[in-house]
């Protein structure tokens, strides 16, 4: 039967139905006294042989450090024997948003309030990366209050907060993050995400990293995308956190008035062997359903003023090419 060793002396398999013993003959038994099978084609050496080695050698390195591990892999690891393997774990992310003007969602709308969209973009962001999210809610804009929320989520390994990072007499996350921790940069020349700011918090022994994200929802999600993804991937042992880059032809316009490096949110379209790139629509960073129908950034580096129609330029895919 399939799998069974190779007797000595045999190079060659011949499959059951190449035989009379398909003619209605019990499984073992031969035809007739004499012992002997009808074979109706011919046998070459090496047919229906599987070789030792010829899927895994021995010394050779099957599944390397930093392999995510999918369904062929775990046969692979499940064909050796192995019952288990040394993984990362997936890292919790903890999700803070903060200010006095937030709602939860599901709350009855209030004037000059807004729902909490940022936790839970980035909640499912944190998942599509490979970790698990935990929302802390909504701090509000006092230092007694965010302080408590933060110490909340020391016990992840990653803490990650919104908004409170900018230049406003309530923006009091980083005053936090200095007095509680400690910051490593603020601020980075990009749009939309200037106001971002990095650093450390120390409890029980440990270190956990704090990424505080601006609070603008597009700023949010687009600034996690460049600096907490790589970072959720490294945690992860995981090596190819780049997304796929692709050369584009601008379709609209792309003004960059500031000397940053603009991202704009854009589908990108397989058109008559080219890739195309047109905006979703304004650009404003509190303008979230531009996020929601784009499956790219399309770059405009610091040093250009604008990107014309008909220009070429770099569009990192955050989703598959839609195809015209």
């Amino acid at each position: 039967m399939t799998g069974a060793p190779i007797p000595d002396g045999a190079d060659s398999v011949v499959p059951f139905e190449e035989t009379d013993e398909r003619e209605g003959r019990s499984p073992g038994a031969f035809t007739g006294s004499s012992g002997s099978v009808g074979v109706f084609k011919a046998a070459r050496p090496g047919n229906n042989v599987r070789l030792a080695g010829e899927d895994i050698k021995a010394g050779e390195t099957v599944l390397r450090s930093g392999t995510e591990l999918h369904a062929a892999q775990i046969g692979v690891l499940a064909s050796l024997g192995r019952p288990t393997v040394n993984v990362y774990r997936r890292p919790v992310v903890a999700i803070l948003s903060t200010g006095d003007e937030l709602l939860e969602v599901g709350q009855p709308h209030e004037p000059g309030r807004i729902y909490d969209a940022n936790s839970y973009g980035v909640a499912a962001l944190v998942s599509e990366a490979g970790a698990i999210p935990k929302r802390l809610g909504i701090a509000k804009d006092t230092v007694e209050d965010l302080t408590a929320k933060i110490h909340q989520g020391l016990d992840a390994d990653l803490l990650i907060t919104s908004a409170g990072v900018s230049r406003g007499d309530y923006d009091i996350v980083k005053d936090v993050l200095m007095r509680e921790g400690q910051i490593d940069f603020w601020t980075v020349r990009m749009k939309p995400g200037k106001p971002l700011a990095f650093g450390t918090f120390r409890s029980g022994g440990r270190l956990i990293p704090h990424l505080g994200l601006p609070g603008n929802p597009v700023s949010s999600m687009v600034t996690f995308e460049l600096f907490g993804r790589p970072a959720l991937y490294k945690m992860m042992g995981r090596s190819a956190w780049e997304r796929p880059t692709l050369r584009v032809v601008v379709e609209d316009r792309v003004a960059n008035t500031d000397g940053r490096r603009f991202l704009a949110r854009a589908i990108v379209r397989e058109r008559d062997g080219r890739y195309h790139a047109g905006l979703t629509g304004p650009q404003g960073s509190g303008i979230l359903t531009s996020m929601a129908l784009a499956n790219a950034l399309v770059v405009c580096p610091e040093d250009v003023p604008a990107l014309e129609p008909g220009d070429e330029a770099d569009a990192i895919m955050l989703g598959p090419v839609v195809k015209d």
